[in-house]
């Protein structure tokens, strides 16, 4: 369909037909394929012939009921304008891969890119047009629950991954492979204050643009096609009822030009918010700031009540926001066939594939992180004699939140997984996530006794990660915490292998644990992965997203905070400089850095050089990475490259990261690796809002984690 095309349509539907394309609601109103008004499109004033007018529904797959409902709507809307099909298929659809976080994690965009190409391929299958991802949120506080659903604390990890979701879900075009992302939340969701969900966010327009813009903008410019707002206010007004964000600087200054979407209900919230007196003063707000789509907040559908007698300025708003719904529906290839990649047998085949879950198991062996290894008891061999204790040995609870079509009764266990490979292994709960008795204690701690090695399988369940998942306590349930100490009183290796969706304070556990793996949620094949990075079939190589704080007190805890006047000349230690930025009762330093993570492999960085150290803005800094790896095993390990800037117009971190590569390197190899880094990653905000990369002096630090780096010299002129 044309340009022109859009324009007939547009001219032929009255009024209440574009407020319809405006209105999301879930597929639940077409229970056999027929509309029934029920609940809050009652109080509405919806009426089934609206129902028929509708744009968007969301929440519902599989080919033949898209199929059903998608006929059954065209038989009765006027100018057989057909429904989009929106879902949250966030980190694969029945294909799971690790949560977002764990991606991350991998410090890969190709492992991000297949993830999200996978996920868009059997979603497709399904029949979803659209999904609700990537969520690009910078989340520095792991007290929120959504944190799984990012990839964590850094703009620029942040901004890789976000660009690489977007193509992966995108594709080069939107055929019936591929659906359209909706990147989200918009925006700075993740700094919801005290990590409580749907809490006030308060940061000025100058951090927001030096810190939480930059991956909404690499998305935007990797073109996703939707962006949704978030329910949290900024500067002061609810996201989306905020003109400035919107249309300022979403629309203007970013060059967006999709559709935009509201978060469930949250058009409607804006009467919770305070800034609105009722669903028609609502919308009128969220209309203004540029809201394309109201996602069940029938808010919109008030309009409907007076469609004939809206005044020009409403009317005008409500053509764009249909406008662009339509644009949408036709870059989808929707009005060419609004039965677009149905079909049974292709949903029958290419969902679930034995190649997508091999995709899946290899993105959770790159992204499991080795946060210890006292005296390298791992890897273990398959004849070692060990005994698997813990509440998540035996869980198929191994998904993670936002697995809706997953299946954790039909996921392998890491019980099954090393069962099959270790003859000599034996098996005791100990405890429940959070529950826990004498005997089941008693009886684990009689297995680990009859072994060398204990493997101790913790975590926290699927259902305490995601929306609406905050905790002000982030350790490990204390009846885990006190199985762990009973099994140190045995004087035997423990190996902790974590599952969870957030970081933890893992102080205790790293005092009780010899060995600890953090694992994510790894998804469908995640008990394989786990599997095989215990024993040594893959060098671990994933690398920490967000900062681990030695206590909750610590947060918001970040490697690339601001320069303070009066800094701590001992991050690591107390000392008796009482006048310096610091805690009396605990040190400033992490338990476990941004960017960390250990291998099997001993690998070092031994010496990096500039090709030049005087550049301009315009150039490019040429950086070469002598690596060394002194050990029999070959690894894979990430080359991470920070930068400082010695003085700026405006206050500048510690450090940020510029740029970062995984790489492999072969055993008792030199090695060698150039990795160019435009100076725009240099670039920094101004008093004045715009970007500029400021001349003078800089440092390029470079290492295998934030805390231990090389530090060289260079000039910007």
């Amino acid at each position: 369909m044309s340009s022109e095309q859009v324009d007939q349509l547009m001219q032929a539907m009255t009024t209440a037909e574009k407020i319809g394309q405006l209105i999301q609601t879930t597929a639940d109103v077409f229970p056999d394929g027929d509309a029934v008004v029920t609940g809050p499109m009652k109080s509405a004033n919806m009426s089934t012939e609206s129902v028929y007018t509708i744009g968007t529904v969301l929440g519902i797959s599989g080919a033949e009921k898209i199929r059903q409902i998608q006929h059954d709507y065209l038989q009765h809307n006027r100018l057989k304008i057909p429904l989009i099909f929106m879902a949250d298929v966030i980190h694969g659809y029945q294909t799971i891969f690790p949560i977002p976080l764990a991606l991350g994690a991998s410090f890969n965009p190709e492992t991000m890119k297949t993830a999200s190409e996978v996920a868009a391929q059997e979603s497709a299958a399904g029949g979803i047009h659209v999904t609700f991802a990537p969520m690009v949120d910078l989340v520095r506080d792991p007290r929120w629950g959504r944190v799984m659903e990012s990839t964590g604390e850094d703009p620029y990890l942040n901004s890789v991954m976000a660009a690489a979701s977007v193509r992966g879900f995108q594709g080069d075009q939107l055929d019936d492979h591929h659906v359209a992302a909706c990147v989200k939340h918009f925006a700075a969701y993740g700094a919801a204050e005290a990590g409580r969900e749907y809490n006030t966010v308060d940061v000025s327009e100058w951090r927001f643009k030096e810190q939480y813009l930059p991956a909404y903008q690499a998305a935007v410019d990797a073109q996703a096609a939707l962006v949704m707002t978030s329910f949290n206010t900024l500067f002061g007004v609810p996201a989306s009822a905020n003109q400035h964000l919107m249309r300022d600087i979403l629309r203007q200054e970013m060059k967006f030009n999709g559709v935009l979407i509201s978060d469930w209900g949250a058009v409607a919230e804006l009467i919770n918010h305070g800034v609105a007196g009722d669903h028609q003063a609502a919308a009128d707000l969220a209309l203004k700031a540029g809201v394309d789509i109201d996602m069940m907040g029938y808010a919109y559908a008030k309009y409907l009540e007076k469609a004939a007698n809206l005044d020009p300025t409403t009317t005008q708003l409500i053509d764009e926001s249909a406008r662009r719904v339509l644009e949408l529906k036709d870059k989808l290839g929707l009005f060419a066939d609004p039965y677009r990649g149905l079909d049974d047998t292709r949903e029958a085949t290419e969902i679930k594939t034995a190649a997508n879950l091999q995709a899946a198991q290899a993105a959770a062996e790159d992204s499991i992180v080795l946060l210890k290894n006292h005296r390298s008891i791992l890897p273990l061999t398959t004849e070692t004699s060990a005994a698997l204790i813990g509440p998540v040995a035996d869980s198929g609870d191994l998904l993670g939140s936002w697995s809706w079509q997953g299946d954790p009764a039909a996921t392998e266990t890491i019980k099954t997984a090393l069962s099959a490979a270790m003859p000599n292994l034996t098996f005791a709960a100990g405890s429940g996530y959070r529950t826990g008795n004498i005997r089941d204690l008693n009886e684990a701690v009689a297995a680990a006794r009859q072994q060398d090695v204990i493997i101790a399988a913790l975590g926290l369940p699927a259902d305490e990660s995601g929306e609406a998942t905050s905790l002000a306590n982030i350790q490990l349930p204390a009846e885990q915490l006190q199985l762990l100490r009973e099994l140190a009183k045995l004087n035997k290796p423990i190996i902790s292998v974590i599952v969870a969706g957030r970081p933890l304070d893992l102080t205790e556990v790293a005092d009780l644990s010899d060995a600890i793996i953090f694992t994510w949620f790894p998804g469908s094949k995640g008990a394989a992965a786990i599997s095989r990075v215990l024993l040594g079939e893959v060098n671990p190589s994933g690398k920490l997203p967000m900062t681990f704080p030695r206590s909750v007190g610590q947060v918001p805890i970040y490697y690339n905070e601001y320069r303070t006047g009066r800094p701590s000349t001992n991050p690591f230690g107390r000392d008796d400089i009482k006048y310096q930025s610091k805690y009396m009762d605990e040190v400033n330093a992490p338990l476990y850095p941004f960017g960390f993570g250990l291998s099997y492999a001993d690998i070092k960085v031994k010496a990096i050089e500039l090709a030049q150290t005087t550049l301009t803005p315009a150039d490019s800094l040429t950086v070469t990475v002598h690596l060394e790896n002194q050990s029999a095993s070959a690894g894979k390990t990430v080359i991470e490259c920070y930068a400082h800037q010695q003085a700026g117009e405006t206050v500048r971190p510690v450090k940020s990261l510029v740029a970062f590569e995984k790489v492999a390197i072969d055993a008792e190899t030199l090695a060698d690796f150039t990795i160019e880094i435009p100076c725009e990653h240099l670039a920094s905000v101004h008093q004045d809002l715009h970007k500029a990369v400021d001349s003078g002096e800089y440092q390029l630090m470079v290492g295998l984690d934030s805390d231990h780096l090389i530090t060289v010299p260079f000039t910007i002129e």
